[in-house]
């Protein structure tokens, strides 16, 4: 299989689709409330999750998004805009499947990608759109070299 990274070095079209899945542990949803200093109970309290009507505390919306980010991460993307949609809450251990798709390249590499982030049952918990510039010649060729020798910077190789 192809990496993301590998892909990007390629170059794009529309229509490409970039995948990958994660689970989010509780260790990894506390380590964000840290990160962000976001620490709305129900990310962090049992029972006020409860209240609430969630069966346990919840991922942070911008963790589960970070997936979105992740994928952007990896091919290169240059971020200009995002909108999310929170569907579902996501639990810790959930198995989640984001998929990007792009919709459209306009001649100056400009890029719009639809993303929907999926749980292990199929339902949608997120979606998103986002709008970047695409890595150009350069960059790909950059992409290419650092992949060549072996992507030391990429803490996501294996994707």
């Amino acid at each position: 299989m192809t990496s993301l990274r590998a892909r990007a070095a390629e170059g794009f079209r529309n229509g490409d689709t970039f995948e990958i899945s994660r689970r989010f542990t509780t260790a990894e949803i506390a380590s964000f409330a840290g990160i962000s200093r976001d620490y709305n109970p129900v990310h962090c309290d049992s029972d006020y999750a409860a209240l609430k009507g969630m069966r346990a505390p919840i991922a942070h919306g911008l963790l589960t998004a970070s997936l979105v980010t992740e994928i952007g991460g990896q091919i290169g993307w240059l971020a200009k805009d995002m909108a999310f949609r929170f569907r579902r809450p996501v639990y810790p251990d959930e198995t989640l499947t984001c998929t990007w798709v792009i919709r459209g390249i306009d001649e100056r590499g400009h890029a719009r990608a639809e993303v929907t982030v999926v749980n292990g049952e199929g339902v949608t918990v997120l979606e998103a759109e986002t709008t970047g510039v695409l890595p150009g010649e350069a960059e790909r060729e950059h992409l290419a070299k650092m992949l060549a020798e072996g992507d030391p910077t990429n803490g996501a190789r294996d994707q």
